[in-house]
């Protein structure tokens, strides 16, 4: 045997040894927490008189458990605790409760490994190493990644009264699911909200049969249902649920997002004439105030009404609602333009489920997609100009007076 296999099985014994070494001491840990655990509910210790006893110990039972350093075999010391009527009742220990074969850091593993885009022949094998093969069973990982899709269906229904959102984002994207034995597009509604202190907020996400008014309109209306306030600022492209928004909240501001339009502009204009367009385009959105911004509007539908008459109807389409966001403080101009803070959210859900090709079911995709924010693996910061949102606030309260 070479020198250098030599030495990687020392490395590898060495490391075994290690493991073997930590796994003891965390044996020992747990029994002596639990044992600790029972005494101070019983109010004294094994073989100790003592007139403030609650209760008394019966024996022990054999238990494992997986931690995050493996599979554990404790002896769990058992106990009655004495009732105020002279009854006793079983000792339950909440540092190992019953029925639990998994430290919360395994489950939390788990869910990580699940929402990294691993499926459960992944997790099993990825984790097999540390918590062994019988320790980690299908069924195992369906239970927590149920427990995954039980939250989700609770934040759906929280109460919105306590919160509120100056800002909304609105948009949807789609998402491949295999339905019938075959892979569809399915389309996801979302709202992000921007909070108080400026962060961004995942407001609502939910499937729909299409993008059409009314499925924007029962999440809106639900949203206010739910106790959700009148937003001072909708932010979203031209689809039907913008409409719809503006029914449900009449007296909100509204900014079509300059992106979505000047994607528009320049399908309707020809090549040789998009680099002209774009030099008439900036005064519009990069104008040093609202004043500027209308006299470049105009100035850009009159041209183009004479070069091309499309390209002057799809900016007169959006109309003054390309403006708003010069009504608000300037450091706070380039984030309320365009969705993009939507956008980006959904590139980064597009990047973090392209391993998974489809999902098995509607629900399953949704799921995931919420879990990524709830659990941190994607984390939002604040909107640029967020110190200036104090005054949006204060023009909501004037409005609500």
């Amino acid at each position: 045997m070479s020198k250098s296999s030599t030495r990687q099985a020392t490395v590898v014994e060495f490391r075994s040894a290690i493991q073997e070494l930590v796994r003891s001491r965390v044996q020992e840990a747990i029994q002596i927490i639990v044992e600790e655990e029972l005494a101070e509910a019983l109010g004294c210790g094994p073989y100790e008189r003592s007139g403030s006893r609650r209760g008394y110990r019966h024996g022990t039972y054999r238990r494992q458990i997986t931690t995050a350093q493996g599979p554990q075999d404790l002896e769990v010391p058992r106990g009655r605790l004495m009732r105020p009527d002279g009854s006793t009742e079983e000792f339950r220990s909440g540092i190992v409760p019953r029925y639990q074969r998994r430290t919360e850091e395994v489950d939390e593993a788990i869910l990580g490994a699940y929402l990294a885009g691993a499926n459960s022949r992944r997790i099993r094998r990825a984790l097999a190493p540390l918590l062994g093969q019988h320790n980690l069973s299908k069924s195992a990982i369906s239970r927590v990644v149920g427990r995954l899709k039980a939250l989700f269906a609770t934040w759906c229904e929280r109460d919105l009264s306590h919160q509120r959102y100056p800002v909304l984002y609105l948009d949807g994207f789609y998402l491949k699911v295999r339905l019938a034995r075959r892979v569809v597009s399915v389309p996801v509604l979302a709202v992000l909200g921007v909070a108080q202190d400026g962060l961004k907020v995942l407001v609502a996400l939910r499937l729909a049969a299409s993008e059409a008014g009314t499925h924007w309109k029962s999440l809106i209306e639900d949203l206010e249902q739910r106790g959700l306030r009148a937003p001072q600022l909708i932010i979203a492209d031209g689809h039907k649920g913008l409409a719809k928004a503006r029914t449900v909240w009449p007296g909100t501001k509204v900014q079509r997002c300059t992106k979505h339009k000047w994607e528009n502009l320049v399908k309707h204009c020809p090549t040789h004439a998009r680099a002209e367009m774009k030099r008439d385009w900036d005064p519009i959105v990069k104008a040093a105030n609202g004043a500027k911004a209308r006299a470049a509007y105009n100035d850009f539908v009159r041209k183009w009404s004479r070069l091309v008459p499309a390209v002057a109807r799809s900016l007169e389409e959006a109309g003054l609602a390309l403006l708003t966001f010069y009504e608000f403080p300037k450091p706070m101009w380039k984030t309320l333009r365009t969705t993009n803070p939507l956008e980006n959210l959904n590139r980064e859900f597009r990047r973090r489920t392209k391993t998974q090709g489809s999902f098995s079911t509607e629900a399953a995709g949704v799921t995931l997609l919420w879990g990524l924010i709830a659990f941190g693996q994607i984390r939002m910061r604040r909107i640029d100009g967020y110190q200036h949102l104090y005054t949006i606030i204060d023009h909501q309260e004037e409005a609500a007076a």
